[in-house]
């Protein structure tokens, strides 16, 4: 069920576009060494990119696109033999590298290595459809809490590195989505940024045909066909509604349309000021927009990451309080708190976004709504392409576009 109480009109619109992203993304290679259930890359042991080749891509995406931070991703890109100089070579473009990774093969030494290569920080993909092997194998979203703290406390001793968690949400493991939040509240300290991405997949129920420019696709042909379907498609919006069952203030700030439906939340994002026991408020729209505008006027740039000194500064923060409503409350929550206990003025209170990602939706005249303004696009044969559907690209050539089943008309 999707929040009625969410209007579009009253969140910032991130500003960011094809050619200016906050974000890019950037895979060396497909290999992995787990599978997860809704991941749709192809997983191929010898796909590793020369470093020439990855040279060359890089330059090609600095031509194309203006960003702050390259996601560097996968597969898993740790399982490139060469993922050290691919992170410096990141890094001398003039992008804050973040390894995207699963974190079975990171150590204490090799993420000293990325370091000092010039990593910027690292989002670690946790959850329980990855089939991880060992005494992780079965673990439900809460039982993989103890793996989660072992990687943010892993970053956090190596010092100035940005953590971040992505999950892959499924309809029978939403339920869990609140508690991996309070997850991330406790562990404010350590942990930036928190991601929740819904299922894509593709089944039998869907009432489309699928094309391959003129070329007819068959079902066992698309990339991201799947056995078991959910009841209907998650959003977004269901995340939100099933956070606020036990959260009720829990309010985002910003997001991100659909290319087809501008009024849909492909992006949601939220960004949470408190300490480790207690959250005082959610940022505004207005306060995103200051941090965008102004980052952009600076820089040339808009803003992906932090440095993890600067999240600590939420009460610094709160001192915008007259030019944002939900600042406003934050500050008097806090006010409020150091009436009741004065030594609370000698915490650091930290600065957390949480975010909802909505996959490819299928409007019922076969029109694909994508991310306007997607923060993940790649590059491909020199050009920006959604990462999504990278799958697409390299097994056809072009992206599939879906007709209606029963008239077989193009696509809206």
């Amino acid at each position: 069920m999707s929040d009625p109480t969410l209007d579009h009109r009253d969140l910032y619109r991130l500003p960011w576009s094809a050619a200016d992203n906050a974000i890019a993304w950037y895979e060396p290679t497909s290999a992995c060494n787990l599978a997860c259930e809704g991941c749709y890359r192809e997983n191929v042991p010898a796909s590793h990119k020369p470093l020439e080749l990855i040279r060359r891509e890089l330059d090609a995406f600095r031509r194309l696109r203006t960003a702050d931070c390259m996601n560097i991703a996968g597969g898993d890109p740790l399982m490139h033999p060469h993922i050290v100089e691919i992170v410096r070579e990141v890094k001398a473009r003039g992008w804050k590298p973040i390894v995207v990774t699963n974190g079975i093969l990171l150590t204490p030494d090799l993420l000293r290595d990325l370091k000092r290569a010039g990593a910027f920080g690292f989002t670690f993909h946790v959850d329980s459809r990855q089939g991880r092997p060992g005494k992780w194998r079965g673990r439900s979203e809460q039982g993989l809490n103890e793996l989660r703290t072992e990687y943010a406390v892993m970053v956090a001793r190596a010092g100035g590195l940005v953590c971040n968690f992505d999950c892959t949400v499924y309809d029978d493991t939403l339920q869990e989505v609140p508690g991996l939040i309070a997850w991330a509240h406790r562990n404010i300290d350590i942990v930036q940024n928190m991601v929740f991405v819904a299922l894509r997949v593709l089944h039998d129920g869907m009432p489309f045909e699928w094309m391959a420019g003129r070329r007819p696709v068959a079902r066992d042909e698309v990339v991201y066909f799947a056995e078991r379907a959910p009841a209907q498609p998650l959003r977004s919006t269901d995340m939100l509604a099933e956070v606020r069952r036990a959260s009720p203030d829990f309010q985002p700030c910003a997001y991100l349309n659909g290319t087809e439906r501008p009024d849909s939340f492909k992006w949601l994002l939220t960004e949470r000021i408190g300490t480790k026991r207690e959250i005082f408020g959610y940022a505004g729209p207005r306060f995103l927009e200051l941090v965008m505008a102004g980052h952009h006027l600076m820089t040339g740039r808009y803003l992906s990451h932090l440095p993890p000194r600067f999240s600590r500064s939420g009460k610094w923060i709160l001192l915008l309080w007259p030019l944002d409503r939900g600042l406003r409350k934050a500050a008097a929550r806090l006010i409020g708190s150091l009436v009741r206990n004065p030594l609370g003025l000698f915490r650091a209170a930290h600065f957390q976004t949480v975010m909802f990602l909505q996959p490819v939706d299928f409007l019922p005249n076969g029109a694909q709504d994508m991310c306007d303004g997607c923060p993940d696009m790649t590059i491909w044969e020199d050009r920006l392409v959604w990462s999504c559907r990278l799958g697409e690209l390299t097994r056809f050539g072009t992206l599939l576009t879906s007709l209606p089943r029963e008239t077989g008309a193009a696509s809206g």
